[in-house]
């Protein structure tokens, strides 16, 4: 099957389709131009030039997501593919232009270059990236593990842990203000951020305040590691990867930010990672002192968003989680 990528905010088997989408800050960080005055067809006054086309021989809805629209533009210069939404601004695009940018400038894992995003002259915004074709399979898992080892490698952050700009997390905001401290990074900004949400909608203040004691606790189980910032594709489940005609792994649709390597696999219990991923990808990074005992911990950020997101069938997972780690650390 001959399919696309770039596409939709895509949602998992997993779980259902969101029914909201916050938007996100807006950010003066603007590394992609954006034009002073907006054409009446932004996208197609850019593939008309910069892009290099001279015309524009067909254009094709692509399915598939639910929250943005989707189409594959066919030209004299090859094809681009394009995402547009009519009621969000530019600064959840931006995010992904970011992240797209980030990952494919580590010459590692193919990810769809992204060439341009901005408003659209009616409202909303669009961005423009590369149109990769897929081929029949997922890949290979054994060098999807060593792609994504390497991503992890080369892309490393000297202002410590966070990213560029906010972005989303499903259609939940990822707070990225950067930090010289993970262990402070991630218990504000991903498990703080995810309770704080869970006591707001649902007044849950049972899992908010045992959350806090865990938060509060966590410390000891990065005792004798060293953490460095690395580049994480963020949001790493199975509908945002796929492997291109060729076999080569691509991933896509990221929540990019830099973080500790660990925390890319959150959303393991949705991505079906097996042996010969894990083994590849440990040839490159090698395992850390107390990675089992971690690995829920990271978990449970993701577990918490789709409670927050789609309701109480996660909660019991997100509590077991928390509950366990309460009684190993004795909190």
């Amino acid at each position: 099957m001959v399919a696309h990528v770039g596409l939709i905010s895509l949602f998992s088997p997993c779980f259902p389709s969101p029914t909201r989408l916050p938007l996100l800050p807006s950010s003066k960080h603007r590394p992609f131009t954006t034009m002073a005055a907006l054409s009446d067809d932004p996208v197609r006054e850019w593939i008309l030039s910069d892009g290099n086309a001279t015309q524009i021989t067909r254009i094709s809805p692509v399915g598939g997501g639910c929250i943005n629209r989707a189409n594959r533009y066919d030209t004299d210069a090859g094809s681009f593919f394009v995402k547009t939404n009519r009621s969000i601004g530019p600064s959840m695009f931006e995010g992904e232009a970011l992240g797209l940018g980030a990952m494919y400038e580590t010459g590692s894992i193919r990810v769809p270059k992204p060439f341009k995003f901005g408003p659209l002259p009616t409202g909303g915004s669009y961005i423009i990236m590369e149109f990769i074709e897929f081929g029949s399979s997922r890949g290979n898992q054994s060098i999807l593990g060593r792609k994504l080892a390497e991503m992890h490698k080369a892309g490393k952050s000297e202002k410590g842990f966070g990213f560029e700009v906010d972005n989303t997390v499903g259609s939940t905001p990822q707070i990225n203000t950067w930090s010289s401290d993970w262990i402070q990074f991630y218990g504000e900004h991903r498990l703080g951020y995810q309770l704080q949400l869970a006591l707001d909608q649902y007044g849950d203040s049972t899992i908010y305040e045992k959350g806090q004691r865990l938060i509060k606790s966590m410390g000891s189980l990065f005792d004798n590691i060293a953490i460095e910032p690395c580049l994480l594709h963020g949001d790493l489940w199975s509908g945002n990867i796929s492997a291109d005609k060729n076999g080569e792994p691509v991933i896509l649709d990221p929540a990019c930010y830099y973080g500790h390597n660990e925390a890319e696999f959150g959303m393991s219990w949705c991505a079906g990672f097996g042996g010969s991923f894990y083994g590849s990808y440990f040839e490159v990074m090698p395992k850390q002192p107390g990675f089992d005992k971690r690995k829920e911990l990271y978990l449970l950020y993701h577990y918490l968003n789709h409670y927050n997101l789609f309701g109480s069938g996660y909660r019991s997972s997100s509590m077991s989680i928390i509950d366990d780690y309460l009684r190993m650390l004795k909190a």
